[in-house]
């Protein structure tokens, strides 16, 4: 029998009865495997998750993919098409299952098109007008590590980094490698800004990814009530038994 969440506070002023999780930072923060991590453990425990991540609806890829091809997005297209994308999973596939009492984990929310956006010159006040629609969620992690750890994860991993992923349309550095570091450390900047406004919940990052998750886990069960699930049995297990084999 599958089991929803309940918040521990039981005032009904909340409009969903599902929640919403979301995790942020700065690419090479770690983020996508602690959330994967977080899904699979509530999986185990019969919680009825739905996972979505950024820029991933199919309604305004095909425009988007030929935008990035041919360099023509400018700030403000930019941003207005990642919030088109956005507010397709919004309505689409976040509210619906909110609605109905899952949980919902987005590996990245709006919060990203504040940092990124911003970042690329678009007003503040602007962005979070834009996406006044969206609620803010239960719980934001903010997965902090320092910049030159995060970038080295990347450049490492990685044989080419692409035009708009380095902010090379900003015109930070002829070199590829060197736009990015630069555009990401000023992502993070934005994303400190963030940390106080929005009360993000922020995890050392630069920690091994079992104490990361533990600490998750943790602060996801403080927030509801689940102490009746497989808590801290569970957190015996190897986490590399949680990871797919392409992490």
């Amino acid at each position: 029998m599958v089991r929803f969440l309940r918040q521990v506070d039981t005032t009904t002023t909340k409009p969903f009865p599902g929640k919403l999780i979301v995790v942020e930072g700065v690419d090479g923060s770690g983020k996508s495997t602690q959330v994967y991590l977080l899904k699979r453990w509530l999986e185990l425990n019969n919680v009825q998750v739905w996972f979505t991540e950024w820029n991933s609806s199919t309604l305004v890829k095909r425009a988007t993919k030929r935008g990035k091809k041919r360099q023509l997005l400018t700030p403000t297209t930019f941003s207005l098409i990642h919030c088109t994308d956005f507010a397709h999973r919004y309505e689409h596939e976040m509210v619906p299952l909110l609605k109905q009492g899952y949980v919902v984990l987005a590996d990245r929310y709006m919060f990203t098109a504040f940092a990124r956006d911003a970042v690329r010159g678009c007003d503040r006040a602007w962005l979070r007008n834009l996406y006044g629609f969206a609620r803010l969620p239960d719980i934001t992690f903010y997965f902090d590590v320092a910049q030159d750890v995060a970038a080295s994860r990347v450049l490492t991993g990685r044989a080419k980094i692409k035009y708009y992923e380095a902010g090379m349309d900003l015109g930070l550095a002829s070199s590829t490698r060197e736009s990015f570091r630069i555009f990401q450390g000023r992502i993070a900047q934005e994303y400190e800004r963030m940390v106080v406004e929005y009360g993000f919940t922020r995890i050392d990052a630069s920690q091994p990814i079992e104490l990361q998750q533990e600490q998750v886990r943790r602060i996801v069960a403080s927030h509801f009530d689940i102490a009746d699930f497989k808590w801290p049995r569970d957190m015996a297990r190897p986490v590399s038994q949680y990871l797919p084999v392409a992490l």
